[in-house]
């Protein structure tokens, strides 16, 4: 298997942008990351789900899609790109927080949208346990996180494992990072590094 695009997904606080740095670094590669901070439907949504659920996830979807389009006029096969989201993994906050009617529209337009996506040649999903993704969204002291309950972390977990569960559409990895440091763990990082060269050889 030839990685020239992976892409790391997982829940909130699990450390897919730390990762993809690293990887991106170790493979002389370049990165794309998700937008969050320009929603500004974000903070709202966190205080109030039901309310602003449509329209945060609306801009989401949009934002993922301009960044895909971006990508298409790089030149994907002059060096690793690694990406810290994967396109797909949109529907998963959709179909967790959206209303009936919300998300017939929100499907219309994901439709639309998703066929001119470029698919991963891997996507690593990084799970782990609701304790261990709270501490670490503690740990990095977002502003716009402190509402976040644990409940909610555990739903999106939940929504995560299931949608990774019955994922086909690229080459998979799946890594439980729950008793990883793999920032100050040289092994740790070495183990997924491992991982990668083992499932990309196969």
């Amino acid at each position: 298997m030839n990685l020239k695009y992976i892409a790391i997904d997982g829940v909130i606080g699990v450390g897919k942008t730390t990762l993809t740095n690293m990887l991106a670094e170790t493979y002389t590669g370049s990165t794309v990351f998700e937008i969050v901070e320009e929603n500004p439907f974000l903070a709202d949504f966190y205080r109030d789900p039901k309310r602003y659920a449509f329209q945060t996830q609306l801009f989401f979807l949009l934002s993922r899609y301009r960044q895909q389009q971006e990508m298409l006029q790089q030149d994907l096969f002059s060096s690793v790109l690694v990406a810290d989201y994967l396109f797909a993994k949109d529907k998963i906050f959709a179909h967790l927080t959206l209303e009936d009617r919300e998300l017939v529209l929100y499907d219309k337009i994901l439709v639309s949208l998703e066929k001119e996506i470029v698919k991963p040649d891997l996507v690593i999903y990084l799970k782990s346990s609701p304790a261990r993704l709270m501490a670490n969204i503690a740990t990095r002291g977002r502003s716009f996180e402190k509402n976040m309950s644990a409940e909610y972390i555990e739903s999106l977990n939940r929504s995560y494992n299931q949608f990774f569960n019955v994922y086909k559409e690229t080459p998979l990895l799946v890594i439980n990072a729950t008793e990883l440091d793999f920032v100050q763990n040289t092994d740790d990082y070495n183990f997924i590094l491992k991982q990668i060269e083992d499932l990309s050889c196969s």
